[in-house]
């Protein structure tokens, strides 16, 4: 019986992925808290923590809130800072000889500007993730709203550094495919869609928001739907590779998500209750293309009918 070989490498612009299963900024720690359980070699790439100019402490408890279908989160992007990052993460994760995206935040176009040339010039940064879109923080997701604001900080951050940029993006929007064209305006080289959905928990008996932060993002199974949606639209309007992300969980997710437009997917929640999930999408991930009857993924990308 011949074996079929199949090709898991994708592209992202300027990007090449060995293959499309990477793991989501924030669920994944700085990867050494996974090292005993996953192989950080064989991943499609790593995104840490989010980081920002200044450390923060992020939001007030409760911080998580689990949802019939999901998690709800208002994190605040607790972090150590760039100083820190740059110091003692990235050595380790540069180390591992897997594409490492790091995933930066800002206020100010400046921010971000600063973040992209510093992180950008340092080795082992495949690329940068530009998080415009985080729902639990001051002034998160205000980039990620606005076509032109949205093109102006991915031109900036573009023209600060060499290295690919991805613009993640919020479906807290009315027309995302036309914040998802600012960003190509901008020069991005991919977008992440999406970004958690805003939303809020409340316990009656207190009648209190649950959530230290009033509200948060919800992530899981429940947005994948949304997600799928955004992917669509996207793809339809804008030319631009796509990494889908939301409830990511299984092989019929990813398989999903591909054939809908995207080229490569972030596993995020999934992480946390099943923490070598990505491993196992890997291993099934050519049985799935050979059931298509492909041998790599360019042939399955946005082949929706």
């Amino acid at each position: 019986m011949t074996t079929i070989q199949t090709d898991l490498q994708t592209k992202l612009g300027r990007l090449t992925l060995p293959n499309p299963i990477l793991v989501a900024s924030g669920t994944f720690g700085y990867a050494r808290e996974m090292e005993g359980i996953v192989d950080l070699t064989r991943l499609g790439g790593i995104l840490p923590k989010t980081i920002t100019a200044e450390p923060r402490i992020g939001n007030a408890p409760w911080r998580t809130v689990e949802t019939s279908a999901g998690l709800l989160n208002a994190i605040g992007l607790d972090n150590d800072g760039v100083d820190a990052f740059l110091e003692h993460h990235l050595p380790y994760l540069a180390g591992l000889g897997t594409p490492i995206i790091v995933s930066v935040a800002g206020r100010t176009v400046e921010d971000f500007t600063e973040l992209a040339r510093r992180v950008g010039q340092c080795d082992g940064v495949s690329a940068i993730e530009l998080n415009l879109s985080c729902p639990n923080v001051s002034g998160g997701i205000d980039f990620g709203t606005n076509a032109e604001s949205c093109r102006e900080v991915v031109a900036s951050a573009r023209n600060a550094c060499d290295v690919p940029i991805l613009a993640k993006l919020t479906p807290n929007v009315t027309r995302i495919a036309d914040i998802a064209q600012g960003a190509a305006d901008g020069g991005a080289d991919a977008v992440c869609l999406i970004n958690t959905v805003l939303g809020m928990a409340v316990d009656w008996k207190k009648r209190r928001p649950i959530l230290g932060n009033g509200m948060g993002g919800l992530s899981g199974p429940a947005i994948k739907p949304i997600a799928l949606r955004c992917v669509h639209q996207v793809r339809q309007a804008v030319d631009i590779p796509i990494i889908g992300i939301g409830g990511v969980a299984n092989i019929d997710d990813v398989m999903q998500f591909l054939v809908t437009g995207a080229s490569a997917v972030q596993i995020g929640t999934a992480n946390y209750y099943d923490p070598t999930v990505s491993m196992r999408l890997i291993d099934q991930l050519p049985a799935a293309l050979t059931e298509l009857n492909a041998t790599n993924l360019s042939q399955i990308i946005g082949t929706l009918a």
